[in-house]
């Protein structure tokens, strides 16, 4: 094996690459090997990455061939790609297909171009209950054989099609009903024509992956568009339901009288139907069955759209399961889920389909370009005792509450005078004590919904400036003009927080396109160590990450 000592990439043998982070080409590399590679640390100099079974899946459900992806990866690598590498990607990623779903009249089959491969799976128990007579699926099977397939390392492609679902002709509009000239971007369509495929087997199901402030949104109009029928949209909270019946009403000829609104404050099922995940999970007591679940059967839906799919709760795996046959798109700005089931997005929503890196967006326009620093701050002595004799957990909170950060966020504040500031944080108490100390408007989860919605519009018209949310803003909140993030306080370790947190200041402006995204952490504490988790999605998509100490901040 050759040695290059000019490539910036070590392949080794257990699936791990090392990648030197000073390298002239690494941005190059780590763009080339993100569509089948998790980033697993990034201190420093060297970034390590892991190709994993689902990451490989998804790059072969996306249309890559094993040759590509070590033609990659020996493209960079000072060492070559080892052989045992080459053979394992390549039987990785032919198990994609492998075995597939096809319908044969009325009924569904399992198929391989191998019968050993089914012979063997029908010795499985688990999967012998889900057959009937041959390779033939019991009729509530679909969902459920993909998940126990996976589980032996199988993945099944789903050519079985899918039911129209009931008609409703939809058309975008030239110019929106705000009177702007209106398209689908270029990367928005081909999103839209990945999970399309011409209305074959091979589309209807799956992931479209961009980054918040790409226009997820529009990209699921234009796929109802696209299919012309029923649907149902699930999101995450009741102000993202109104963004969305908003932007279909701005952009599509639909009637108002087509579109629903499913929450706590209505209970509309129209042709187009929007409901947060909130609502379809509740029930009275943990013993009660979740009583709105019936939404999924109350009109012959041909598309579900599923928004920030990486928060989709377990009950609604569960439902989304048992309705194979019909079309199901998902959307968001990162597939890690803080809960590990990735592979159940992969069998019931779909694969990976489409993705598009977060710089590369920022290079070309679309979104904001991203400056990100974490600003370090000491404790005073009396913080510093209660944090020695405090258990772990407590520990993280009085890290992430400490009293400094006030005087911090003033700092930031002086220096983005002319900007608009978003103060974001996970503690009630601690924002609220900010709010009044700084004479800011605040939003929480005890803020009614019409009181958020008039902040949110007043933040829009630049009536205010400041405006300090909890984490119920995390999520689809369109908040355009934000070009100035403070984070005071997160979650633990989540990746997928800060991605939601990054997006919230991402959306393109119209004069200087740069967003600014501060993170305040406590120094040498629990928090610190969470911080640097959250960062590996930050380091994932390419933003370099700058450490500020407090001393340093003028």
């Amino acid at each position: 094996m050759s040695y290059r000592p000019d490539l910036p990439m070590i392949v080794q043998s257990d699936r791990t690459i090392l990648l030197e982070t000073q390298h002239p080409q690494f941005a190059e590399a780590r763009q080339a090997i993100s569509g089948f590679c998790e980033l697993l640390k990034s201190p420093e100099y060297i970034h390590t990455y892991r190709m994993t079974p689902l990451s490989l899946w998804n790059a072969a459900a996306s249309g890559m061939q094993p040759h590509e992806v070590t033609g990659i990866l020996g493209a960079y690598s000072k060492y070559g790609v080892p052989p045992t590498i080459v053979k394992e990607i390549d039987e990785m990623m032919r198990k994609y297909g492998l075995i597939r779903l096809e319908r044969r009249g009325d009924d569904l089959v399992l198929h391989s171009d191998d019968p050993l491969v089914l012979t063997e799976l029908a010795a499985y128990k688990s999967i012998a209950a889900l057959l009937e007579d041959g390779y033939v699926l019991k009729s509530y099977a679909r969902g459920l054989i993909k998940q126990e397939l996976i589980r032996l390392g199988l993945p099944v492609q789903d050519l079985a099609g899918y039911s129209q679902g009931e008609s409703c002709p939809v058309s975008l509009r030239a110019n929106s009903a705000a009177g702007k000239p209106f398209a689908l971007r270029p990367y928005q369509q081909e999103a839209v024509d990945a999970f399309y495929r011409g209305g074959s087997a091979l589309g209807g199901s799956g992931v479209l992956v961009l980054p918040c402030g790409a226009g997820k949104t529009v990209i699921g109009i234009g796929a109802i568009s696209q299919l012309q029928t029923a649907t149902l949209i699930l999101t995450t909270n009741t102000t993202s339901v109104r963004q969305w019946i908003a932007e279909l009403l701005d952009k599509t000829d639909l009637d108002p009288e087509l579109v629903g609104e499913y929450t706590g404050d209505h209970k509309e099922v129209k042709p187009i139907t929007v409901a947060t995940y909130q609502i379809l999970t509740y029930r009275p007591t943990s013993l009660d069955e979740f009583p709105h679940m019936k939404l999924f059967s109350e009109r012959d839906w041909g598309l579900i759209i599923y928004d920030e799919v990486h928060l989709l709760p377990a009950p609604v795996f569960r439902v989304t399961s048992g309705i194979q046959a019909t079309r199901r798109l998902g959307l968001t700005a990162t597939l890690v889920r803080e809960d590990g089931r990735e592979e159940d997005v992969f069998t019931l929503i779909g694969p990976k389909k489409y993705e598009v890196p977060w710089k590369a967006m920022e290079d070309a326009g679309w979104i904001a370009e991203a400056r990100c620093r974490e600003i370090r701050l000491p404790f005073e002595p009396k913080w510093r005792e209660a944090y020695a004799h405090a258990t772990a957990r407590q520990k993280f909170r009085i890290a992430a509450e400490n009293p400094k950060k006030l005087d911090v966020v003033k700092k930031l504040l002086e220096r983005h005078e002319g900007d608009r500031v978003l103060i974001i944080g996970q503690y009630v108490d601690q924002l609220e004590q900010m709010a009044t100390a700084l004479q800011l408007p605040l939003i929480t989860g005890k803020v009614p919904e019409k009181e958020r919605e008039t902040l949110y519009q007043q933040f829009k018209k630049g009536e205010i400036t400041r405006l300090i949310v909890s984490k119920v803003a995390n999520f689809a909140v369109d908040l355009p003009d934000a070009n100035v993030a403070i984070q005071i306080s997160g979650t633990f370790g989540s990746r997928q927080e800060e991605a939601q947190r990054l997006g919230r200041i991402l959306r393109p402006k119209t004069e200087n396109n740069t967003a600014h995204f501060y993170t305040l952490v406590t120094r040498d504490t629990r928090e610190q160590e969470f911080s640097l988790h959250r960062q590996l999605f930050l380091v994932e998509q390419g933003y370099p990450y700058e450490i500020i100490e407090n001393e340093m901040l003028v």
